[in-house]
């Protein structure tokens, strides 16, 4: 089976790819520069011959989608939908990968995949919108929201702190925003069992079990380093105000996944201690 690999350069992809690839899949690829997924007619050379497209490719820079929305949505909207078109004019299924933030962040228990969505900022209003493109032009097509990655390839939430547990004595970090950490590597696995079980097509959750808040995930990121986890203080959003308004609560439910038979990713902190030594090295390591 041919998959094509759209936004290959970024995080959660270049753990996807060698995934895809030791389950026997053939992987196609293209990084930003090989594909310009804004362009109908390039996706549709990109796709033909190809059974499976996972798109990977996103605009994720979330404060700076506040002021320039219509770039943002050029690529989680615009390019979301070329890529559906053609895929579907190709006869392939598309993998789309979503986001937390297409919910108001305002539940008290798990989000479920059917739960209304009511994005507050410009990137999750683009990303629902790449949702909606996927859903209407390629019926063969599974979204999968996550939330809160973190991975080698690029830098995350645990880099940071471990970069600055090394030029500060205390850190604050907010801890009124709940979620579901998820390394890169536990979603690729999760991604290739998906594609080689080829469950129904529709809307999935995949992130980390378990939920806790950014303080208790700096904490986690010190006690994996060796550090003193008492050096990080608890703080609220308001106290770092951002362009773009974060979701209080972003845990989602994961009914549809393990409904499909699909094994839910391992517990956040579990992850956490395999992950902390490669993403702060910056490289995977080996196993």
């Amino acid at each position: 089976m041919r998959v094509l690999l759209a936004g290959a350069g970024g995080m959660l992809a270049r753990d996807l790819r060698p995934a895809l690839e030791e389950a026997g899949f053939a992987v196609t690829g293209a990084t930003r520069a090989d594909l310009d997924i804004t362009d109908p007619q390039a996706c549709a050379r990109a796709v033909a011959g190809h059974d499976v497209v996972v798109n990977a490719a996103a605009w994720t820079a979330v404060d700076d989608a506040e002021t320039q929305e219509p770039q943002a949505f050029a690529v989680n909207a615009t390019g979301a939908g070329n890529l559906a078109r053609a895929a579907a004019q190709a006869g392939a299924a598309l993998l789309h990968v979503s986001t937390d933030y297409v919910f108001p962040g305002d539940a008290q228990v798990p989000y479920a995949e059917d739960a209304p969505t009511a994005p507050r900022s410009a990137y999750g209003r683009t990303k629902l919108a790449g949702e909606w493109a996927v859903r209407s032009l390629c019926p063969s097509s599974w979204v999968v929201r996550t939330s809160w990655l973190y991975g080698a390839a690029g830098p995350s939430f645990v880099r940071t702190i471990a970069r600055l547990a090394t030029e500060r004595d205390e850190l604050s970090v907010v801890d009124d925003q709940r979620g579901q950490p998820t390394w890169t590597r536990d979603l690729a696995d999760g991604l290739t069992a998906l594609i080689a079980a080829r469950p129904a097509y529709g809307t999935y959750h995949a992130t980390g079990a378990g939920e806790t808040t950014w303080f208790g995930f700096a904490r986690g990121v010190l006690e994996e380093l060796g550090l003193d986890p008492a050096r990080v203080l608890p703080t609220t959003t308001d106290a770092f105000p951002r362009p773009a308004p974060r979701p209080a609560y972003s845990v989602l439910g994961h009914d549809a996944w393990t409904g499909a038979g699909l094994a839910r990713l391992p517990d956040w902190r579990e992850s956490l201690t395999r992950a902390v030594p490669e993403v702060v090295a910056g490289r995977p390591t080996a196993g």
